[in-house]
């Protein structure tokens, strides 16, 4: 008995006959629309940092970056909720809640690139024509090229 997959159908046929889809869809909306009534009472830092995750009996979850940030919101919590309900959506808000969940991609350190310049390239086959050590002659004219080729 093999798998046969089910033919390929567009999206608003999958949205028009799937209830589960259409829920996912709704929730994902309602999510979007409650993240960006939050920003708009949020200071800008935070922003980055502070995600709506549920609203559920009057408790907002939000997924934070950091306890850093966690903290800064719970000494905000009480304005934040007197701004949020004036919004029809957090009308039946009480508390927020905040879970720390640091991002999972580590951001590799910047890289540090040293300027080029032609001025540095000369100096340093000027340096290497006058070098008796052919190593260190070889290794002055390779690293002129290297300036060279910015």
């Amino acid at each position: 008995m093999a798998f046969r997959p089910l033919d390929a159908r567009r999206p608003t046929d999958l949205l028009r006959t799937s209830s589960t889809l259409k829920a996912l869809l709704e929730k994902s909306r309602q999510i979007e629309r409650l993240q960006a009534l939050f920003e708009s009472r949020l200071e800008p830092a935070a922003r980055a940092h502070c995600h709506v995750a549920a609203l559920e009996g009057g408790i907002l979850r939000l997924v934070v970056s950091s306890s850093q940030w966690a903290t800064r919101l719970r000494y905000q919590q009480k304005r934040l909720i007197r701004q949020l309900q004036a919004f029809n959506e957090f009308a039946t808000l009480t508390k927020i809640h905040c879970r720390v969940q640091p991002p999972l991609v580590k951001k590799a350190p910047p890289v540090r690139k040293m300027p080029r310049s032609q001025v540095a390239s000369s100096s340093l086959q000027e340096t290497a024509e006058h070098m008796d050590d052919p190593a260190l002659k070889a290794a002055l004219q390779r690293l002129a090229r290297h300036h060279r080729g910015n």
